[in-house]
């Protein structure tokens, strides 16, 4: 991939590699122009790293390649051959394949089916040699998948490593892939990367999309950054390779955010993954045990893995995350502490006093509080304003309703107020909370969550599928509550931020904690990987000094 077009002498030669050209490509909305002339060249057996800030043109262009949506002005040629992609399924047809950060598979088809669907050429495929390929490449990700499981019954991870593995089961002419590498563990993430030197070798060119620069430097041949729509800088494959990891983040940086690397701020490099991690101060052994859970058991449903024999405890001002492949449990962990699922068994205590028997409103009194991870649909209503959305879980309650109707001007302060706080970005208070981005939407949970004196948080992925500047700012919310003494549960798949928050990590596979790490700096999510792929066992404690002693 080269940074520029090759000279007329030169192009018999190098234009044999190209297998996408794009040349001026220009897409306008209402407003905006989100491709500004955009030129790019993908050639084969490179992986060609797009980074860019959310808003820079990233989406958009893979959406024309993807034949999602048509440019304006300027030209795509496939191998040499001026194409319009007018269609997905032109696209397809001409060997683009795609795998989207968030799921396009089918939910009432079986994991299995969706695969076996994706390959048009092969339909009627024997299902003992597709579920062998299934395995392979479960293997290959690291990842546990269940062939005859519905879609729709998988977590988000799990449906983001099905679509990896429906793009190499097709044997794509070019891969793009959209944030591949958000959910997976540091050893999921290594065969990922293998797999892509092997595709490589094959002569597949690979359009590999991330926020992450050490994974640009480790994985990219050549790079080109977007910003506001434009191409804000490119590192030719020559360069690339004759590049240390500091100088490629530097350069990176710098078009990112149009700054010198050395003044660019602790936001910035942070939201880009390139800021050293921030050492969070140890909690006090005497700390008041705040949350505590003993012998948590629930129910399965619907084929979701249900939590057995869950012990653990939080203190004040600390931070436990849980790591594990998504849908091993988290989702009925944080339902049952919140009130919203009733165990089959075990106990639930909020400052020593068992609430097990409490529903989600008398916990929610006592400071209980969840951030869900499916903030569209179970964290606000909507069609409500922004404004009621803020107070949806006082509805009823003073100041905000007196003798059984709503005080307008009291809802509207509050409005006003969280608004203000959590730099919600939002025509208005009155616009209908649905219409927002997943950024502001979620900055309405955390506003509506983190106030009237919460005592536990459970944040159920908090940063997924955010911009890099909103997941600073969720981060430093965790950080901000558990300072204040606050007890955070942090349920993530994002080793990184679960590295960069926690104060010890428990890890959840099959519904039982296998293990805890404490965050000591040393390698934190090489042995949580290590835990998550069964490379080692420890015995689960409460306390983080009994953590990772190994059964023997």
């Amino acid at each position: 991939m080269s940074s520029t077009h090759a000279s007329p002498a030169l192009a018999s030669e190098v234009d044999r590699d190209i297998v996408i050209r794009l040349t001026d490509i220009t897409k306008r909305f209402p407003g905006i122009v989100a491709n500004d002339a955009i030129s790019l060249d993908v050639r084969r057996g490179e992986v060609h790293c797009l980074l860019g800030e959310n808003g820079a043109g990233k989406s958009t262009l893979i959406s024309i390649l993807a034949g999602l949506q048509q440019p304006d002005e300027g030209s795509i040629e496939m191998n040499g051959v001026p194409t319009v992609l007018s269609s997905p399924a032109v696209s397809i047809a001409q060997g683009i394949g795609v795998v989207y950060q968030h799921s396009a598979l089918i939910p009432t088809l079986t994991v299995l089916e969706n695969l076996m669907l994706s390959d048009e050429s092969n339909f009627w495929l024997d299902k003992t040699s597709a579920a062998a390929r299934l395995a392979e490449l479960s293997e290959l990700l690291g990842a546990e998948i269940d062939p005859h499981m519905l879609a729709g019954d998988l977590g988000l991870g799990q449906q983001q490593q099905v679509e990896i593995a429906k793009a190499m089961w097709k044997g794509s002419e070019v891969l793009i892939l959209d944030e591949p590498t958000s959910m997976l563990t540091p050893q999921a993430i290594d065969s990922l990367v293998e797999s892509v030197n092997r595709l490589k070798a094959e002569g597949l060119a690979v359009i590999f999309i991330s926020h992450k620069l050490h994974e640009a430097y480790a994985i990219g041949d050549a790079v080109t950054i977007l910003r506001a729509g434009y191409v804000a800088g490119r590192i030719a494959p020559e360069e690339m390779h004759a590049m240390t990891e500091e100088q490629a983040k530097d350069r990176i940086l710098e078009a990112m955010f149009g700054s010198n690397p050395e003044t660019i701020s602790a936001e910035q490099a942070e939201a880009a993954g390139a800021a050293e991690v921030e050492r969070r101060g140890s909690v006090a052994a005497d700390a008041q045990t705040v949350l505590e859970i003993a012998g948590l058991t629930t129910t399965s449903e619907s084929g979701e893995v249900a939590i057995s024999d869950v012990s653990l405890a939080i203190r004040a001002g600390e931070i436990l995350g849980i790591a594990g492949i998504d849908g091993h449990g988290q989702r009925h962990l944080a339902e049952t502490i919140a009130g919203q699922r009733t165990p089959a068994s075990g106990s639930v205590s909020l400052d020593g006093t068992d609430v097990t028997k409490y529903k989600v409103k008398a916990r929610q009194n006592l400071g209980v509080r969840y951030v869900t991870d499916d903030r569209l649909h179970e964290g606000i209503v909507g069609n409500l304003s922004v404004a009621l959305n803020l107070v949806l879980k006082k509805i009823g309650e003073s100041p905000f309703w007196r003798l059984g109707r709503m005080d307008r001007d009291a809802v509207m302060r509050e409005a006003d107020d969280q608004i203000a706080e959590y730099e919600i970005r939002t025509p208005s208070k009155h616009t209908r909370a649905g219409t927002l981005s997943g950024g502001n939407i979620q900055k309405i949970l955390l506003a509506r969550e983190l106030s009237h004196d919460p005592r536990v948080v459970i944040f159920h992925k908090p940063t997924y599928g955010l911009d890099l500047k909103t997941v600073y700012r969720v981060r430093e919310t965790v950080r901000d509550f558990a300072r204040q003494g606050g007890a955070v549960l942090l349920i993530s798949t994002d080793l990184d931020e679960l590295a960069e928050l926690s104060d010890r990590v428990a890890v959840v596979s099959n519904g039982r904690i296998i293990g805890e790490v404490v965050n000591d700096g040393d390698h934190v999510t090489e042995r949580i990987g290590e835990m998550m792929v069964g490379m080692k066992t420890t015995a689960h404690s409460n306390s983080p000094e009994d953590s990772e002693q190994e059964h023997v």
